[in-house]
């Protein structure tokens, strides 16, 4: 485990080479809220056994980073951007679940010669002006998320313990704003795109989806039955999916 601290803010991350074979792109994976980067190991395991470089991020205030004063979603975007520099990377495939998935669309934005392949699981894509308000807090969870919640804490007990809850409601606050800087600015990706959505209980609104879609130059769309986390609840098929789509 490895630290950086391009804004400050000490990031962990873990940089694997494979054995045999090198892919010259590396594969960056940055997860979810309350998860940090061992979420990835398996499918990790999978991308160095097809000769990719993988280099397996903490988000600010997760695993092993560091704790901070503010979590605004660029500044998570401005710390995989951050890493990526002093990694010397200049061509990277992003991977990204939900808080992960938005953080990647940011850096993609942002630098969009950086990212060669864009994977989006299960992340919420912003409010436009005039949509309804997003509906993320004050009622009880749904059994899909119960069942994420539950099964995380079981899975991987050290990440939820490392978590810093205080960032759980400027996230909310985030997602129930509208954003019309992130939709003013999606034409900039010019990344292949993958977006996943976990079915029920998707957290990708639908309408929102294909307003993007209609956006983007080159995505595609995949739909799976599991709910929030389909590279951990469905990996074979998450890699059946990405794997091809990255290589």
């Amino acid at each position: 485990m490895l630290t950086a601290a391009p804004n400050g803010v000490a990031i962990a991350y873990r940089d694997s080479a494979p054995r045999t074979g090198h892919h010259p792109v590396p594969v960056m994976l940055v997860h979810g809220m309350g998860g940090d980067g061992r979420t990835w190991d398996r499918f990790a395991r999978s991308l160095l056994a097809a000769g990719r470089r993988v280099v397996a991020v903490d988000l600010r205030g997760h695993g092993r980073s560091a704790r901070a004063a503010s979590y605004r979603f660029d500044e998570f975007g401005a710390d995989v951007l951050g890493l990526c520099e002093h990694l010397g990377l200049e061509t990277v495939d992003l991977v990204g679940h939900s808080l992960g998935g938005h953080t990647g669309s940011l850096v993609a934005q942002q630098r969009p010669g950086l990212v060669r392949r864009l994977v989006l699981e299960e992340a919420p894509l912003p409010l436009r002006p005039g949509d309804p308000p997003q509906v993320l807090g004050g009622r009880l969870p749904s059994p899909a998320e119960l069942w994420h919640a539950s099964t995380s804490l079981l899975r991987n007990p050290r990440a939820t313990f490392a978590f810093d809850r205080s960032m759980t409601g400027s996230a909310l606050t985030q997602f129930r704003a509208p954003n019309p800087r992130w939709w003013e600015h999606l034409p900039r990706i010019t990344a292949p795109t993958m977006i996943l959505r976990g079915g029920p209980g998707s957290m990708v609104d639908p309408a929102r989806l294909e307003a993007a879609v209609d956006v983007l130059g080159d995505v595609a769309v995949h739909d799976f039955t599991c709910g929030h986390s389909i590279h951990r609840d469905r990996h074979r098929e998450f890699e059946a999916a990405v794997l091809p789509f990255l290589t």
